[in-house]
């Protein structure tokens, strides 16, 4: 009976490593405002071990990503990017974060946000 327990154990485990996507692809909004945004937010992602490519959409706010299951998830990611001063649908950056970006990229501010609208 054990031998049967010890099986089945393995068996899920198995199962469960190999569910993991080493490619898997998905899309999370991401809070910016220009090209400075773009390039700091797709740095950050790229940097966090196990993601394949990050590319952020300025018209959508979202972030298109290739990642790696097994070496990393949405939330490392996420505060990856929060940690660099841009708020996901999952995590806010800390206030002091959100401030050490240039301050044209401060896209909690409308009247910023307008300035980008006129050019």
């Amino acid at each position: 009976m054990k031998t049967f327990q010890l099986l089945l154990i393995n068996l899920l485990l198995c199962f469960s490593i190999s569910a993991q996507n080493k490619n898997a692809k998905t899309v999370i909004k991401v809070d910016g405002i220009c090209g400075m945004c773009k390039k700091r937010i797709e740095t950050a992602a790229i940097k966090t071990k196990g993601v394949k490519s990050a590319v952020w959409n300025v018209d959508t706010k979202t972030c298109s990503l290739i990642f790696d299951e097994r070496k990393t998830d949405l939330t490392t990611i996420s505060q990856q990017i929060a940690n660099v001063g841009h708020d996901t649908e999952m995590i806010k950056a800390t206030d002091e974060a959100y401030n050490s970006v240039h301050p044209c990229c401060l896209y909690r501010n409308d009247e910023i946000i307008q300035e980008h609208h006129k050019n």
